[in-house]
């Protein structure tokens, strides 16, 4: 039996997410010039409250040294502070300044709508594949 890469599941979602990503990223990139690292370290934050980057970094995919310069970046913008953790004094946590707060009040519409837009391009399939992916993304 032959192998085609385009049949292939793990392709498939990773080619998906790439392309959806890129949407999304063009949005935020014009809005507020952010890079994907950035975006996602600003709207974990947004959701998390202080965490460390050790914890961001489980949780969005990205390599440390990606999360750690987007959160330098960050903090020169002023978006977010950086302190030393009083429990483990080797890890950096993170936590939105009120410029970074109002930054994601403006940017979570935009990812609402875009959710709903991407939700209503998918149609009645939408609710399936979001319950696929919970199934595939569980620990």
């Amino acid at each position: 039996m032959a192998f085609h890469l385009d049949e292939f599941l793990p392709y498939r979602l990773s080619v998906a997410a790439q392309q959806v990503s890129r949407r999304f990223a063009a949005l935020y990139a014009a809005e507020a010039g952010l890079s994907v690292a950035e975006w996602r370290v600003l709207a974990h934050l947004d959701h998390s409250g202080t965490v460390s980057i050790r914890d961001i970094h489980a949780r969005v995919n990205l390599d440390k040294s990606v999360v750690s310069r987007a959160a330098t970046r960050l903090e020169a913008e002023g978006h977010l502070h950086k302190t030393g953790s009083s429990a483990d004094r080797r890890l950096i946590e993170l936590r939105l300044t009120p410029k970074g707060r109002s930054l994601m009040g403006r940017l979570r519409p935009m990812a609402r709508d875009f959710n709903a837009a991407l939700m209503a391009e998918l149609g009645p399939d939408g609710p399936g594949l979001i319950a696929a992916l919970d199934r595939l993304t569980r620990p």
